[in-house]
């Protein structure tokens, strides 16, 4: 099948915390691609705080910044 990509942007706010390294990542999507590590992110889902994901240190640094107030 051949797909079309299209770029979005964000619209909205992500929020995030540090990935502890070591810690249970049991409830925390990990792609198969991905091996958790230090500097990575952990993402949530602003309206349901149990749907979690790992964000690459790499696409973090690329694509995202904290909020300033």
């Amino acid at each position: 099948m051949n797909y079309t990509w299209k770029k979005y942007r964000r619209i909205g706010l992500s929020e995030m915390r540090p990935y502890v390294p070591g810690e249970d990542l049991t409830h925390i999507s990990v792609n198969k691609e991905d091996s958790p590590k230090d500097g990575d992110m952990i993402a949530c889902n602003p309206k349901n705080h149990e749907d979690q994901w790992l964000v690459a240190k790499e696409y973090f640094e690329a694509n995202l910044e904290e909020e300033k107030p």
